[in-house]
């Protein structure tokens, strides 16, 4: 998605060898213009896959699975981080390391919005070790629903995530893949 990469080069920065910083586009401010075109080209890519629900985990996957969401014309599901007070008691939950956040969260889903009947299409923004991705295909596991893939917005492909998914059988579907941020450079797969 060459849109995707001109707005990458010319308003991300790199934090570090590993560490993007996508404010603008992804983690803090959101384009609606540019989320409803990635949203239109995931659905593009799963359209004949019958898929009945959206998952993502929040929240800076919201958007972009919204955007995805409102394109197939089905319901969003966003996993929490944290449990509410009001929160139901009936849920699945997943422990997962946040590669930037530093930190150990729960994944937690509402057992009542899952269900063996679904089809659902995991969205995320990026994908660096896919700690948080792997919980949220096991909950969906758990489920018993079914998995038609995963789209991610950003892959950063030298790191282990999006090689770990493939190598469990699972589709994913990535917009713009980085192989390197060495240097303060920017480079993207072909």
């Amino acid at each position: 998605m060459d849109i995707l990469k001109e707005r990458i080069l010319k308003e991300a920065s790199v934090i570090s060898s590993g560490v993007l910083k996508l404010d603008s586009l992804l983690n803090h401010g959101v384009d609606p213009k540019l989320t409803m075109e990635m949203g239109k080209e995931f659905a593009s890519r799963f359209a004949n896959d019958k898929i009945t629900k959206v998952i993502t985990v929040e929240s800076s996957g919201i958007p972009i699975a919204f955007a995805t969401a409102l394109e197939l014309g089905v319901p969003l599901v966003f996993a929490r981080r944290k449990k509410t007070l009001i929160g139901e008691q009936d849920v699945y939950c997943e422990r997962v390391p946040s590669f930037t956040k530093g930190i150990v969260t729960d994944l937690i889903v509402s057992r009542t919005l899952l269900s063996a009947d679904d089809t659902v299409l995991f969205i995320d923004d990026i994908i660096a070790n896919g700690d948080a991705a792997r919980g949220l295909v096991k909950i969906i596991e758990q489920s018993g629903a079914q998995l038609a893939g995963i789209g991610i917005v950003i892959e950063k492909s030298f790191q282990a995530g999006g090689r770990a998914l493939r190598e469990l059988g699972l589709r994913l579907e990535t917009l713009v893949r980085i192989q390197s941020l060495d240097d303060n450079i920017i480079s993207f797969e072909d």
